[in-house]
């Protein structure tokens, strides 16, 4: 069903159905929704590319049949239209101008429609916000009134079970933001139902503290692509934005709201290499931020209306290692709390985490161990209490604490087991910065040293270093630890020396042992 579900989002599925068009938009639009098998997924039913698609659909009775070449391979139901969209307002307008069923159960609105990137041309080559806007199948402001009355609707007749607030960016940028939160506390005073908020980074990135404040579960802030060539000519307004402040926002955002409830589209078929893709996913993991990966879907009235969605071969690759990718960094479609990732009908992602999932033969599907980046305060912190009790506490090494001057800039990892922290390692960038990187301060909880955890840390470091362009990473390891370096692919450099009183070695890593985990 994987395939199937892969094809019809790039092939997409010719058909007659009245009322499932969403012309224009920055969602599933041009497309419909259905189910096969209990998946929901969403597939493009418009579009010039459609009319050459294998897939159609025949009615049979009140049913639907899925054909391929004319070959009935499947039942498949189509989402109805929704109840509230049969609604309108004291003063005339439907209710579907303020907000849109996507998959089953989701309501997803745009709050602003304006977008300050179109008024300047710098719109995003695959956006069609103001499309919507200019054909009238939506209006400019939602009032917070005006979305808590819908969504109220929406809740008592459609089941709906989570929402979806986004918006064009404001003038000035990040204006947008208490305009969000006033609507997210106007829907939670109606419906208690959680929400996920979409924005794009602020330049002062405390703003996004009010997204949590109002009440919101979870929030997206979508970078769209890591291919930066790609990036700039397709989100010009994303691309100076820069990497580096997405990585803040995104942060900032876990710290907030925790990982698994933050989010960033990935879009593939844009030009971009498929690395980037595996590089960008592996990225946004070890954060806790979930990558969402959705092939191009080109919307009439957009820049690339013209283009095609990816090939759906290429497109299994992307999922396959994705959901590798994620089930290594302890991450879950199932565990969104609200969202374009709870709700996954515009990507096939989940379905190749469910088939991962299977094959483990586990009812847990996520390794015992895994290791990541510090995600939060609390983990950092937690970190730092178990390099206390090893090195001030059990080694006495140092008197009050190990901390020194390259923490506050080392990348902090640590190893979880079943949710918490039982290790940690750090590594950081020699003053050099001609390619050396140092590790340190590697720790196990005494109680969990049976776990190997300690050797899963240093194969992550090696691997983590590898990716940032090292080329010598070394560090000095206590004597009597020598032989287990020497096992994890380490050989000495230099001779043994005492370094904070202990007998010490320096060593230095061979990275051609890092298994590539790209295929």
């Amino acid at each position: 069903m994987h395939d199937i579900i892969t094809e019809l989002q790039s092939f997409g599925v010719r058909l007659a159905l009245p009322g499932h068009e969403s012309k224009g938009g920055a969602g599933p639009t041009e497309g419909s929704a259905f189910i096969v098998n209990g998946v929901v997924f969403s597939a493009p039913i418009a579009g010039h590319y459609i009319k050459k698609s294998p897939y159609s659909l025949q009615k049979e009775g009140q049913n639907y049949l899925l054909l391929k070449n004319n070959r009935k391979i499947a039942s498949i139901d189509v989402v109805a239209e929704p109840k509230f969209y049969h609604y309108k307002t004291d003063d005339g307008v439907p209710y579907r101008k303020f907000a849109l069923l996507h998959g089953k159960d989701c309501l997803a609105t745009t709050v602003l429609q304006n977008c300050v990137h179109w008024k300047k041309g710098q719109q995003c080559a695959f956006c069609a916000t103001e499309i919507s806007l200019s054909n009238n199948s939506t209006v400019k402001y939602k009032t917070p009134t005006q979305l808590s009355q819908v969504v109220r609707v929406a809740y008592e007749n459609d089941n709906i079970t989570h929402i979806v607030l986004t918006t064009g960016t404001g003038d000035p940028p990040g204006s947008e933001i208490a305009y969000l939160a006033q609507c997210t506390k106007a829907i939670k005073a109606q419906v208690d139902i959680p929400i996920q908020v979409q924005c794009a980074p602020p330049p002062d990135l405390s703003l996004i503290d009010q997204l949590h404040d109002a009440g919101a579960e979870a929030v997206g802030i979508h970078v769209e692509s890591f291919d930066q060539a790609i990036l700039k000519a397709v989100a010009p307004a994303k691309a100076d934005i820069g990497l580096a402040h997405y990585e803040k926002a995104w942060k900032r955002a876990v710290d907030l709201f925790g990982p698994n409830q933050v989010s960033s589209f990935l879009i593939s078929g844009l030009g971009e290499t498929r690395e980037s893709i595996l590089w960008g996913s592996e990225f946004l993991a070890d954060l806790g931020v979930f990558p969402f990966v959705v092939p191009l879907r080109p919307i009439p009235g957009s820049k690339l209306q013209d283009q095609t969605p990816p090939n759906p071969e290429y497109m299994k690759g992307i999922y396959k290692a994705v959901a590798r990718i994620i089930q290594k960094k302890g991450l879950s479609s199932k565990a969104a709390k609200a969202g374009c990732v709870k709700c996954g009908a515009c990507s096939a992602l989940s379905v190749y985490e469910s088939l991962l999932a299977n094959t483990t033969g586990r009812t847990d599907p996520f390794p015992e161990i895994i290791c990541h980046s510090a995600r939060t305060l609390e983990e950092k912190d937690k970190a730092y209490q178990i390099r206390k009790k090893v090195f001030v506490e059990e080694q006495a090494i140092f008197k009050n604490s190990d901390t020194d001057e390259y923490d506050e800039d080392a990348i902090h990892l640590v190893a979880e087991k079943k949710g918490k922290i039982i290790g940690t390692v750090r590594i950081y960038k020699a003053p050099s910065n001609d390619g050396h990187w140092i590790g340190g301060r590697l720790a196990v909880a005494m109680d969990e040293r049976h776990t190997h955890a300690g050797a899963f840390l240093v194969k992550e470091a090696m691997k983590r270093v590898k990716k940032r362009g090292c080329r010598l990473f070394t560090a000095k390891i206590q004597e009597n630890n020598v032989p287990f370096f020497i096992k994890c692919g380490w050989e000495p450099i230099g001779e043994v020396k005492d370094h904070f009183g202990v007998p010490h070695l320096e060593m230095k890593a061979d990275l051609n042992r890092v298994e590539d985990d790209s295929k």
